[in-house]
């Protein structure tokens, strides 16, 4: 079965998101298994340059993948897909990796060095989204995903 890993900056503050990233981690463990890892993020401060926080919040995200993982970065500057598009990307890599790594930063984004170690990165939206509302959404997606794959009438 197919490993997928999601490591995310900060932990999900709003309830409702949080009930439904519980949700749909339940529901896609029918068809992987899940593992949540959520890093500290940095503080920001006043006068503090982005690129430090970003740099801070890269060096925990890297320390918690594997050398061996297959890393997807969602960044706004990623490739986007639609829905049967990632199920079949999710499909196709599948075949090749036991797992896969999916990765969101936080308010600020990703460091460069955490987008230059991942092997693809992809958009969510051309929308700006929250970083604790695209966990939600990478998750229905991701679960949406598996049921085209095996034909269950949830996409529609």
């Amino acid at each position: 079965m197919l490993k997928l890993k999601f490591i995310v900056v900060d932990r999900t503050r709003s309830s409702f998101l949080k009930e439904g990233e519980s949700f749909y981690l339940e529901r896609l463990r029918r068809y992987a298994h899940t593992e949540w890892v959520e890093v500290k993020p940095a503080r920001i401060k006043k006068g503090r340059p982005p690129q430090d926080i970003l740099s801070a919040e890269g060096l925990s995200i890297l320390k918690r993948s594997l050398p061996k993982d297959y890393l997807i970065a969602l960044d706004r500057s990623g490739k986007a897909l639609d829905s049967k598009g990632l199920a079949a990307r999710i499909d196709a890599l599948s075949i090749s990796h036991n797992g896969l790594t999916f990765v969101i930063g936080g308010p600020l984004g990703l460091s460069k060095d955490v987008l230059q170690r991942a092997h693809e990165t992809l958009s969510l939206s051309k929308l700006t989204l929250t970083h604790e509302m695209s966990r939600l959404i990478l998750l229905e997606q991701l679960y949406r995903g598996f049921t085209i794959l095996n034909n269950e009438k949830y996409h529609k």
